[in-house]
């Protein structure tokens, strides 16, 4: 948003029941063009379009699915490639990131 307008919709995918994503309102405080993700279980390079809200969550590109609308993640925000690219360009370090579902 900027101001009370909202600028772009995304149709996201958020954690399972067993690995939630926070809720809550944080900042973005890093970003990364490509980023290798872990955690038990799994292990993904080059992830595209990474912006870390808080500790290990994130928002970022996935192309391991394409299930949007469904929970899929680890607790991560995971977005279409296109999706994350644009909202990359758009976000900065410091943005307001507004997690609820």
């Amino acid at each position: 948003m900027i101001g009370n307008q909202v600028v772009r919709t995304f149709i996201v995918s958020t954690g399972t029941w067993a690995t939630p994503t926070v809720t809550g309102q944080y900042r973005i405080y890093v970003k990364y063009v490509y980023a290798d993700m872990s955690g038990p279980g799994y292990y993904l390079p080059d992830v595209p379009y990474v912006m870390y809200f808080y500790q290990g969550y994130g928002i970022h590109g996935t192309y391991w699915h394409n299930n949007f609308g469904t929970p899929m993640s680890h607790g991560c925000v995971n977005l279409s490639i296109d999706d994350a690219g644009w909202m990359f360009e758009f976000a900065v370090v410091g943005t307001v990131v507004n997690v609820h579902y």
